[in-house]
């Protein structure tokens, strides 16, 4: 589907005083297979039609200068000297790109960008990463440099994990960079091969944010993964294992007495994570919906109850969800610990299910949730191929 960016074309010139660029990208939901890429695993994410829009054009004085539509602010940074120097602020996750093109020797003359979309900001729809991505496409494009998908996703994830100094899997950077209108994308994130996969044209996918973002959820995602890591260099250790990816149940439950209990636990969401991905992606290809839905009710629980990435909030819309007539299954998506659930539903009662969720959930919560009906949109670099941006 193609978007106009013609309005962020003409505030950007009207801001700048210049005629500008346009590159977009996408946000993206998680199907299944959560918590799962950091250690080199499976997810099922697809690009959804939120976008992040950045709009380039020239400077003569080697900065980069960055304004924000969101936030309405403006920063500014020498290129030259640029160096993985957080500030603590929206402005880090382009500056960070624009560092990790440089560690790719892209060479980077002065520019304006001016960086708008409509992304939800902490909903787990990686509103980060379709900044960083979009970020990439504009500098690339004005730099008359180009780069494939792998080499977009890692450097936009190194941004994050080196600049930032957010934890993140390439998953996000990946599917918003590289997803395909009508797929999904069974993405394995250690040798970034991937597959796309038919989506079943009798469902929809509805996103349902609780609106909920508990102050805990940056610090508790660096805790999972930890905990995780621990777990991880003990089955290394003790059954040469490389990555939790590689493990099973079996070696999980030879070293549960050689790691912290919590450590087991976010073990043994992964280790059955991955499976599920698996068995997910048999269920699209033979078009079991039932059996998609299933999977993601059990990716739930295992979210909820071994990782314990969930909360009251989120854990109320998936139970007023499956209530739901015509709804297949449903289960938080991102890091946690608020932010969005992901439901599949059949299309005819999208309507019906989306009125029933906000109204118990408003009348349990006194909160209105967001919710969007969704359909699996293009990645960046198709979006640059086709014109559209």
């Amino acid at each position: 589907m193609k978007k106009d960016f013609s309005e962020a074309l003409g505030r950007h010139e009207q801001r700048f005083g210049q005629a500008g660029l346009a590159f977009a990208a996408p946000a993206r939901v998680n199907l299944i297979g959560e918590h799962t890429d950091y250690t080199g695993g499976l997810v099922m994410p697809m690009a959804i039609g939120f976008h992040t829009v950045a709009t380039i054009g020239p400077r003569e004085d080697g900065r980069a200068v960055f304004h924000s539509e969101n936030f309405d602010e403006e920063a500014s940074y020498e290129i030259a000297s640029l160096d993985s120097k957080p500030e603590g602020r929206w402005s880090d996750y382009p500056a960070g790109v624009v560092w990790s093109l440089r560690q790719e020797g892209v060479r980077i003359d002065g520019f304006n960008m001016t960086l708008s979309g409509d992304v939800p900001v902490g909903a787990g729809l990686s509103s980060s990463a379709s900044v960083e991505v979009a970020t990439a496409m504009a500098v690339l494009g004005r730099a008359h440099f180009a780069l494939d998908l792998k080499a977009v996703a890692s450097l936009c994830r190194r941004a994050e994990n080196e600049y930032v100094g957010a934890k993140s899997g390439i998953m996000d950077q990946f599917v918003v960079a590289g997803g395909v209108a009508q797929r999904a994308m069974l993405l394995d994130c250690r040798s970034l091969e991937f597959e796309l996969l038919p989506l079943p044209a009798g469902v929809r996918v509805v996103i349902a944010n609780s609106m909920v973002r508990h102050d805990h959820a940056t610090g508790g995602y660096g805790d999972r993964r930890d905990e995780v890591e621990t777990g991880q260099a003990v089955l290394q250790r003790e059954r040469g294992i490389e990555l939790l990816r590689d493990a099973t149940l079996a070696d999980l439950e030879a070293c549960r007495e050689k790691m912290p209990a919590v450590s087991y636990a976010r073990c043994r969401h992964i280790i059955t994570e991955n499976g599920r991905v698996l068995e997910a992606r048999e269920a699209l290809l033979q078009g079991d919906v039932k059996r998609f839905g299933e999977l993601m009710v059990a990716a739930h629980a295992s979210m909820r109850d071994d990782f314990e990435a969930s909360c009251s909030e989120v854990d109320m819309i998936v139970e007023i969800a499956l209530r739901q007539p015509g709804c297949f299954g449903a289960r938080i998506t991102g890091g946690g610990f608020g932010g969005c659930t992901v439901n599949l539903v059949d299309v005819t009662k999208t309507g019906e299910f989306v009125a029933a969720v906000r109204s118990e959930y408003r009348a349990a919560t006194g909160i209105e949730a967001d919710c969007f009906v969704c359909e699996a949109s293009d990645g960046a670099l198709a979006l640059a191929k086709d014109g559209t941006a």
